[in-house]
């Protein structure tokens, strides 16, 4: 009976422009590597590098396989992707063949670390060495991709985060629209060539697999630009939206009752160009996600000049257009306590041509969006990342950071303030972690507003929450509705218009029967008005 091959596929936590894959979310790639393995025959297992971190022990393998590296990093709340160190340490103990894949297989320092280099695509790769047909520096067919997610969605069942709060990342299609003229000067998709589009049916079947095994968070995300799925590249840059392939797509998954169903990026001149057809699609992501959803424009720079330079996909007026036709037809807030669907915004800092007076034109466009009382739910301000060529030296460190800290303070601040005021519910906030007396917690989704909970809460659970105070890019809050009789002091305290001596006498004063007694023991009708909305009088 001839040997069995095993294989060992290590989650490193990618960050990518059109895919992410840092908990609570999974990647697309690493399930279909997990799924690859599977169908070249071998036994495979899954593991994060959190595990291995936490004393996992390495399975002896035939293959190892380590998917890692973040082209666009950002801000983690629990999870770490691997660094350099990790992936380096990893690179002396992995069992068998060695494979690095994601986007720290085009890192130099890791030059002959690794037997192999998964450069396109790390299924592709794993799959043609367990199989013995070539070294795998290729595509993978689309039969293979849609296979391959099928045969790998069980990896889902081995994450610590499964099933929740897990969100599956799932893609719709690979390449970039704008591949023939080389796309943005720092992304990496034109590099994957023209889209190839998968077909609503294979999406589907990938989801309601996932739905299966119990996954019930979910983003169509892994793609450059949501409102370009099966676009009619013929039209030119952009191309022209097709909003029947996308009703056909989102009212299939929707018809799978995820909890969560969200989306990412999209290309704002798409909007700007096509407004009739951005629009049907736009209705389509509100009636069948769920809200709180967020939309990524990639802008990157206001500029022209820096748009010249670097083949960006939009001018900043196609951008406000867009800002404005999204709050107009998502604005309204959902069950979640968020509104149906919002922009986000891209900027990027470092880019050829760029000048003090870029960050000028960036800023004002975000005054103009808080002139008009529009909304955005994230605004995303990085350095380049040189992944695909240098860049010469700009603006200075110190005008990025200020730059960065005007957004965080004038923009961001009262953007929260309109967006979640004062009392503001906030449903099924998932608790992730404790510093101090703070809990922490987020939604899930694309994009959630931290949020802390100024007194202990069991970790591990949905809860409700009430907003109180705002901070920079997160809210504080409380549990909704607070029991007056069982809370802590410091929930008390929290509560608008109490601080700490009228706390102790709430306190103290307890049990209260309602808001005549809530009256009585802060001795201020206004107060205890203003806040009797949060309050539940249980024994």
């Amino acid at each position: 009976m001839a040997k069995v091959r095993k294989a060992l596929i290590i989650d490193g936590f990618v960050d990518e422009p059109a895919c992410l894959g840092v908990p609570p979310y999974i990647s697309p790639q690493i399930r279909a590597a997990f799924g690859a393995a599977r169908e070249a025959g071998a036994e495979a297992t899954y593991l994060t590098v959190e595990q291995w971190r936490r004393g996992v022990t390495l399975p002896r393998t035939d293959l190892s396989l380590i998917i890692a590296g973040s082209a666009v990093p950002g801000k983690y709340l629990r999870a770490m992707p691997a660094s350099g160190r990790e992936i380096e340490e990893l690179s002396n103990i992995l069992p068998g063949v060695t494979v690095l894949g994601g986007p720290a297989a085009s890192d130099a320092r890791y030059q002959g670390m690794f037997h192999n280099f998964a450069h396109l695509d790390a299924a592709a790769m794993v799959h043609d060495l367990l199989s013995g047909t070539g070294s795998g520096e290729r595509w993978r067919t689309m039969e293979e991709w849609n296979t391959w997610l099928l045969s790998g969605a069980d990896a889902v069942l081995s994450h610590p985060d499964h099933p929740q709060p897990l969100i599956a990342e799932v893609e719709t299609f690979r390449g970039c629209v704008r591949y023939l003229s080389g796309g943005c000067s720092f992304c990496i998709e034109p590099l994957k060539g023209a889209p190839t589009f998968r077909d609503q049916v294979d999406v589907i079947a990938e989801c309601r697999r996932l739905r299966e095994l119990g996954v019930t968070n979910l983003r169509l995300g892994a793609q450059t630009c949501i409102l370009s799925y099966k676009a009619d590249l013929t039209a030119g840059d952009p191309p022209r939206p097709d909003p029947r392939a996308v009703e056909d797509l989102f009212s299939g998954v929707s018809s799978l009752n995820f909890d969560v169903l969200h989306v990412d990026n999209a290309n704002p001149a798409v909007v700007g160009t096509y407004p009739q057809e951005a629009e049907a699609v736009l209705r389509s992501l509100v009636r069948h996600c769920t809200s709180g959803n967020v939309l990524a424009l990639g802008l990157e720079s206001a500029d022209p000049a820096v748009a010249k330079a670097n083949n960006l996909n939009s001018t900043s007026e196609q951008a406000l257009e867009a800002i404005r036709i999204i709050n107009r037809i998502g604005g309204i807030v959902g069950a979640t306590g968020l509104p149906e669907l919002l922009p986000g915004l891209n900027f990027i800092v470092g880019l050829e041509g760029e000048t003090r007076d870029s960050l000028r034109m960036n800023e004002e466009l975000l005054r103009t969006v808080l002139a008009e009382g529009l909304l955005l739910r994230r605004i995303n301000v990085r350095q380049v990342i040189p992944v695909r060529r240098t860049f010469p030296r700009t603006v200075d460190h110190s005008d990025f950071v200020r730059f960065k800290e005007m957004v965080r303070r004038e923009i961001d601040l009262p953007m929260l303030r309109r967006m979640v005021p004062q009392g503001r519910v906030l449903r099924n906030v998932y608790t992730e972690l404790r510093d101090g007396n703070t809990t922490f917690g987020r939604q899930i989704g694309s994009y959630p507003i931290l949020i802390g909970i100024p007194y202990p809460v069991e970790l591990g659970r949905f809860v409700d929450v009430a907003v109180i105070d705002w901070g920079f890019r997160s809210i504080t809050a409380i549990e909704h509705p607070l029991n007056i009789n069982s809370c802590p002091l410091k929930a008390l305290e929290a509560l608008p218009g109490v601080g700490r001596k009228r706390a102790m006498r709430l306190f103290r004063r307890r049990p209260l029967r309602g808001e005549a007694d809530l009256v009585a023991a802060l001795d201020d009708a206004a107060v205890a008005s203003s806040i009797s909305g949060l309050l539940s009088f249980g024994a």
